[in-house]
């Protein structure tokens, strides 16, 4: 009886995403052009870490997503792997990291979309981007909307990922293209001296930031249940979304070097700064508000992506009773996680403001940064362990053979493991070193530290409930 009751009462979510709508998921999750200026600023040498990343992090990504996803269909990607191969305990705590980063993420992409926005009204306009009550009130605004249109559902939701994914494409295509018509025409001032590996070591600190803007083609899996027929849409699609991210990352990291010295790029502006340079070299200065307008699409479709995307983990942690089971409401007119997506959003506006305190607009978005490196890296080790894990013990009912899984497992691990190592170490983006370290250690502790007591608290009350309906 209490199967049936169950099954009856299990929320129903739809199957609205198709191969191409999954592609550009994955271009508009991982190509998140607001992560390069910051990694460009440290210099040509950067391009080295892209390419550790792509072979030592990417390639195994994309391994473990189709080979995870193929064991384990259905809602809650990372959470629901974690769960299955390590126990119920890690597997919140990788959902509630994958989560938490989200809840830090978000801000930053809603501040980008401000950054870049103001371009599109000219040169007048851009200094707002600086005023924090004017940054802070443009990214409100664009949460509360992005918000409504997921709660009306992923069928309306998915067009501004894919609208997304397409701008994304196209800016960072047309970036490319100038900065290539400047290079044949000039020439370029990046000589061979600047790829050598220099001797500061805070300049691996990109290498967290890089890998965590590599991050993305697991969003897909997490609204497993939301795919259609998923067991031969998703291979697919992570294979064409994950070439076509990887090229457009180091295209666009090469040309806004060329465009501009490193100790001129801004960490919020600094593609804006690139397509004006590059477009009044060659005459067509116009396109700058065009290409505005354009990227800023793009980045509203990135933050409506995350924050669809990872609302669905307190959503599956609310149906397990480890978080507040209203969590786990599904709106009864559009079928959406709503209460989970309010949940996250009011989270997110809160860190947002607080950012602000006893810092400039600048350095709130780097340390608000780095912070979600270490927590959307988590979930990650998670990933790559459950690889090794499935690699040892083999059977044939997997993707992949026995040494791609322990390869891609291995070199994910170590890669994640550093990764999230070298994000603590500051960048030339800090003035303050000691507030960062202590807003990154606190802040770690507190997110990690507050998982488990959710995970212990809910877990006693969960106990007698599923003894008392016979679970």
């Amino acid at each position: 009886m209490s199967a049936h009751k169950s099954e009856v009462h299990q929320p129903h979510l739809k199957r609205v995403l198709g191969r191409w709508d999954l592609v550009l998921l994955f271009v508009v999750a991982v190509v998140n052009l607001n992560v390069v200026p910051t990694i460009s600023a440290n210099g040509a040498v950067t391009v080295w870490l892209w390419i550790l990343a792509l072979i030592l992090f990417f390639w195994p990504q994309g391994i473990a997503v189709i080979e995870l996803a193929h064991r384990y269909p259905g809602e809650g990607g990372v959470y629901l792997w974690a769960k299955r191969l390590f126990g119920d305990f890690h597997g919140f705590m990788s959902g509630w990291c994958y989560w938490t980063n989200n809840i830090f993420y978000v801000p930053t992409v809603l501040l980008y979309f401000v950054g870049i926005s103001v371009f599109v009204a000219g040169e007048r306009a851009q200094g707002l981007a600086d005023k924090p009550v004017f940054a802070f009130s443009g990214s409100l605004i664009l949460l509360i909307l992005l918000v409504v249109l997921n709660v009306l559902g992923l069928g309306v939701g998915k067009w501004v990922n894919n609208l997304g994914g397409i701008g994304t494409g196209i800016t960072a295509a047309t970036l490319i293209g100038l900065g290539l018509i400047v290079t044949h025409r000039f020439g370029t001032s990046v000589t061979a001296s600047d790829f050598r590996i220099p001797s500061d070591f805070r300049l691996i600190s990109a290498f967290g930031v890089i890998c965590f803007g590599l991050v993305g083609l697991e969003l897909a899996s997490i609204m497993g249940d939301e795919i259609r027929d998923p067991d031969r849409t998703l291979p697919g699609a992570v294979a064409i979304g994950g070439v076509i991210s990887g090229l457009l990352y180091v295209g666009a990291t090469l040309t806004l070097l060329i465009a501009v010295p490193k100790d001129q790029i801004g960490v919020l502006a600094g593609i804006m700064q690139a397509v004006s340079h590059l477009a009044g070299r060659i005459g067509v200065a116009w396109i700058t508000s065009p290409f505005a307008l354009v990227l800023s699409l793009s980045i509203a479709g990135i933050a409506s992506a995350w924050l669809a995307g990872s609302a669905r983990i307190p959503f599956v942690a609310g149906l397990d009773s480890y978080l507040p089971q209203g969590l786990g409401k599904l709106h009864p007119r559009y079928a959406t996680p709503y209460v989970a997506l309010i949940v996250h959003a009011s989270l997110s506006a809160m860190f947002l403001a607080m950012s602000f305190v006893g810092a400039q607009v600048k350095e709130a978005f780097v340390t608000m940064l780095n912070l979600a490196v270490v927590l959307q890296l988590v979930p990650f080790l998670y990933m790559y362990g459950g690889l090794i894990k499935l690699g040892l013990a083999y059977d044939t009912r997997g993707h992949y053979s026995k040494s791609t899984l322990l390869i891609a497992g291995w070199s994910g691990l170590l890669t994640t493991a550093l990764a999230m190592a070298v994000a603590f170490v500051p960048s030339h983006q800090i003035e303050s070193v000691w507030l960062y370290e202590i807003k990154m250690v606190v802040g770690t502790l507190f997110i990690v530290g507050l998982a488990a007591f959710f995970f212990f608290v809910y877990s006693r009350r969960k106990l007698p409930q599923e003894v008392a309906t016979g679970a």
